[in-house]
């Protein structure tokens, strides 16, 4: 209990500090001491509960409660105050709904409703805790080094918002560990809000047109299932008189009928916060932020937040038929569509977003399935996406400073200009899809899962989102040894606090991959087992250990030479008569010069953005209308 408070409040308090901490060295030395304790802390939490099943803490506070109805409004006041400054209207309205919502909520239909056990621990939310404690604060210190070289672009006089950055991102962690660690459903509405309005505020920070726009589009969708959420409490309240999570699942498994409208509400809030379509344009538009805020959203916080509710939600699924083909049919088109729109991406940051969102998607198909073999196969999609992912982001924003470009065309020969950096950005891209990674043993226990469910739709959908996935990862991996560019170092200005994030995300991605089968034994198993009572586990133990002892071998390969000399290159030859080494230029066959290149193939009439988004829109849409409106017909009990 106690080491659950610390979590929750010391990252609030460190956010209170540097709020108000302007010297430099100042804030390096809170935001690194600040990220040693949270992670250490967020190891020795996972260490002393392994194989914890669902342990529920006696811990009910009104004082909380109060706090919680104060956060809401808070947050609505600052929505709404921006959305009057900003002249949107729709924002300010949905705040607005969502205010009167709770504390009609909270004043009428949650008066009297005790939740005597308002916290837990299980094996997920340990799991949760170590992504959130470890790569959360990672990215805290990488945003060091590079905040400091973003600052330096901004025009001279421009005011430094770094501290108010800087809050926020800590501000973040804490809230998700609130929403990991909640049993009260009333406190984890609070910790998802205070998610939703950091990102608000996040994506905004540059103030640009393009900011506020994207930011704005991020808060109206997640008001939307902010709004869905308290549905779902209301839907709780009244038809099992109940604010407990545990007791809503036991309930809701034994009474699916009555859980329909409320499972539904709650995973369209999932949904929504996991940026599945229709809503995944907020995810997209969050690319426009600091490479830290677009880390920490795809990877340890935000989207998270989302999928975990979804996962938690999963016994529910398996015997409510509205939500479960809802959140099947919204997470299988999503991973499939949008790996086809990742392969139109030219632009490094945008193939990263489409990558997380399709396989978000991926994470909200197994828990919709809700067998134990899906949340198998749902916690390690979770465990590889969160620790590759933030490695693969903080790579795009180095490479970014130093190249000028975030394109994957500029990329070319970053083996030579960047000859760490590169390595790093290929493990990252390895672990997402490359056999033996664990990424890949993930996808294997989804495919298990599909076919268990004897669906042929879900194994196609799987099949050809990954043969996608394997078209737009080579097209990225083959540019870092490309044949274009000059070939000097430019490595060498990178920060050092950027050098510590990103070795602390490529040994994660090591440790991930080398431990599968102690991560299944330990954490995965164990809340299976929990949850429905046996044990299931998606892929063996032996080929686990085989993943596992390759992994190890690829990783040793691919950073043995790290710290080799360079080697003298001989000149390259060209077939023809070379004009200029150094620029890769030839003499052609008309006396001219051309420079040789090679160029990706993006397809962009086939899997561009335009012809795809509007038609997975619309049906997503469409599924979500449905199940609302079947949802609504079995809460009036005329089913």
């Amino acid at each position: 209990m106690a080491l659950i408070g610390f979590l929750i409040l010391f990252p609030l308090l460190v956010a209170g500090v540097l709020l108000v901490a302007r010297n430099e060295t100042a804030r390096r030395v809170i935001v690194c001491a600040a990220a040693v304790v949270i992670g250490v802390g967020s190891i020795w939490l996972v260490m002393a509960n392994l194989g914890t099943p669902w342990l529920q803490i006696e811990f009910s506070s009104g004082a909380v409660d109060a706090v919680c109805t104060v956060v809401g409004v808070v947050i609505a006041g600052v929505v709404f105050d921006f959305g009057v400054k900003y002249k949107n209207a729709l924002a300010c309205i949905l705040a607005v709904v969502q205010v009167v919502g709770s504390l009609v909520f909270e004043l009428v239909f949650a008066h009297g409703i005790e939740v005597q056990y308002g916290l837990y621990v299980d094996s997920l939310s340990l799991l949760m805790a170590f992504i959130i404690g470890v790569v959360g604060s990672g990215i805290c210190v990488y945003a060091l080094g590079y905040m400091e070289d973003f600052q330096a672009h901004e025009p001279a006089g421009a005011k430094d918002r770094r501290p108010t950055f800087f809050a926020l991102m800590f501000l973040f962690l804490s809230a998700m560990y609130v929403i990991v660690f909640s049993n009260n459903l009333l406190w984890l509405f609070t910790g998802w809000e205070i998610t939703t309005v950091c990102s608000f505020l996040l994506i905004g920070y540059t103030r640009t047109e393009e900011a506020i726009r994207n930011a704005f589009r991020q808060i109206v969708m997640n008001l939307a299932g902010g709004i869905g959420f308290l549905v779902g409490l209301y839907a709780i309240a009244v038809q099992f008189g109940t604010l407990s999570m545990l007791e809503f699942l036991q309930l809701g498994s034994a009474f699916p009928v009555l859980a329909a409208l409320p499972a539904t509400a709650l995973a369209f809030a999932g949904i929504t916060k996991a940026a599945q379509m229709p809503f995944h344009t907020w995810l997209l538009g969050a690319m426009v932020a600091p490479t830290p805020t677009s880390a920490l959203l795809h990877s340890s916080t935000m989207v998270k937040a989302g999928v975990f509710l979804l996962v938690k939600l999963a016994p529910i699924f398996v015997v409510c038929p509205v939500p479960a083909v809802m959140t099947i049919l919204v997470g299988g088109l999503t991973f499939m569509l949008c790996s086809f729109m990742a392969i139109s991406q030219s632009n490094a940051k945008r193939v990263l977003a489409y990558s997380t969102i399709a396989n978000l998607g991926l994470i909200v198909a197994c828990a919709g399935v809700g067998t134990p073999e899906g949340i198998w196969a749902a916690a390690f999609l979770v465990l590889f996406h969160a620790v590759a992912k933030s490695l693969l982001f903080l790579c795009v924003g180095t490479a970014e400073h130093h190249i000028g470009s975030r394109n994957i065309e500029d990329m070319d020969l970053l083996f030579e200009r960047m000859p760490r950096l590169a390595r790093f950005m290929m493990a990252g891209i390895m672990v997402m899809f490359v056999a033996p990674f664990g990424m890949l043993i993930a996808k294997w226990g989804t495919l298990v899962t599909f076919a268990d469910t004897g669906n042929v739709a879900l194994i196609i959908i799987l099949g050809f989102g990954s043969a996608a996935t394997f078209l737009f990862w080579v097209k990225w991996l083959g540019k870092l040894s490309g044949i274009a560019a000059h070939p000097l170092n430019v490595e060498t200005t990178v920060h050092r606090s950027e050098w510590i994030a990103l070795m602390l995300m490529a040994v994660l991605c090591l440790l991930c991959c080398a431990g599968l089968p102690v991560i299944s034994w330990f954490v995965v198993d164990p809340y299976i087992i929990s949850v429905y009572g046996t044990y299931q586990q998606a892929v063996s133990d032996a080929n686990l250990w085989v993943g596992a002892i390759l992994s190890v071998v690829v990783f040793v390969v691919l950073f043995a030479g790290l710290g080799a000399k360079q080697v003298k290159q001989a000149p390259v030859y060209l077939s023809g008569i070379s004009a200029n080494n150094a620029n890769r230029t030839f003499t052609n066959s008309l006396s001219g010069e051309t420079m040789a290149t090679a160029r990706n193939w993006y397809l962009e009439g086939i899997f561009g953005e335009a012809k795809i988004t509007p038609v997975a829109t619309g049906a997503c849409t469409l599924i979500i209308v449905v199940a609302f409106a079947a949802a609504l017909v079995c809460s009036c009990g005329i089913i």
